[in-house]
């Protein structure tokens, strides 16, 4: 059974002046999300900036993001780590607060073999019960999990349920394809590649999207599984411009400054990110209006 199926946000972790974790504006985007047809939350992913929060703050975020959402729908927390021991304690511990499931993204900076992916994936997982979504970001942390490892971890950890794929290889998520024959959902990581991944026999999509258009995002997934795959695609084809302009700069520094743009008041990023640069920032803003998004 899917942890869920059509469009999950990644949701952003907003801030306060000072730089700590504004939990009230949290509440306000859980809300927002669930409102508009979101279909699951995953909570401090990389969009959530979860490589800068303490061990504390991390947590707290999914504790309360478990809290608010109140079975709504599902919520996913980010529990990854390049340090094995680490994702351990930190999925343990998602776990006894009551997810729906989590994401681990492939260790960054140590750049695993795949047996070291093997290994680093089922001791987290021999460590819960909880299912898991395995997050394959090469661009970010520099390692790749191969078809052919995802399947192995599968197959020795059967809570290892999906992938989050963001390789931008269409061809390699055809090949995981094949190889699950079903084992594994898998899940677009890359806001413009939905529906090709969706053809592929995927469940749906991981946005960072969502945050600015969670309907629009939703509707994409909801209408191709309904099997109306030309509004599907002419959905996918007019997010194309905002997409584009939401990964102009690392993210999440672009998603950030548009729900800011948008009046919701998510705060600043942690260094090192900085601040959107005035140029992107009035080409994400054309962007925004052009796609329908009012502005603050």
């Amino acid at each position: 059974m899917s942890i869920f199926t059509g469009a999950g946000v990644a949701i952003v972790t907003p801030m306060n002046e000072d730089g700590s974790v504004n939990f009230v504006k949290l509440g306000e985007l859980i809300d927002y999300q669930i409102n508009h047809k979101t279909d699951c939350i995953i909570i401090c992913g990389t969009t959530g900036e979860s490589s800068t929060l303490t061990h504390e703050e991390h947590l707290a975020c999914i504790k309360y993001a478990v809290e608010k959402t109140a079975g709504r729908i599902p919520v996913v927390a980010g529990t990854g780590s390049n340090c094995t021991e680490t994702a351990v304690y930190l999925s343990q511990e998602a776990e006894k607060y009551g997810v729906d499931g989590l994401l681990l993204v492939t260790p960054y900076y140590n750049k695993a073999t795949q047996n070291g992916l093997f290994e680093h994936f089922t001791t987290i997982a021999n460590s819960v019960k909880v299912p898991i979504i395995l997050y394959n970001v090469p661009s970010r942390t520099g390692c790749n999990i191969l078809p052919e490892t995802a399947v192995r971890i599968a197959k020795a950890a059967p809570n290892v349920k999906g992938v989050k794929e963001a390789s931008g290889n269409i061809s390699q998520v055809a090949k995981l394809a094949k190889l699950a024959d079903g084992l594994l959902d898998i899940y677009s990581g890359n806001d413009d590649q939905i529906v090709p991944v969706l053809s592929l026999g995927g469940k749906g999509v991981i946005s960072v999207l969502s945050n600015v258009a969670p309907e629009k995002a939703h509707d994409i997934v909801d209408s191709y599984l309904k099997g109306d795959v030309k509004t599907s695609l002419k959905l996918q084809l007019e997010a194309l411009d905002l997409i584009n302009q939401l990964f102009c700069e690392v993210n999440p520094i672009p998603v950030k400054a548009a729900l800011n743009m948008m009046g919701m008041e998510v705060g600043p990023l942690r260094k090192p990110l900085t601040e959107m640069e005035p140029e992107h920032k009035e080409n994400l803003k054309k962007a925004m209006m052009e796609y329908g998004i009012k502005l603050a």
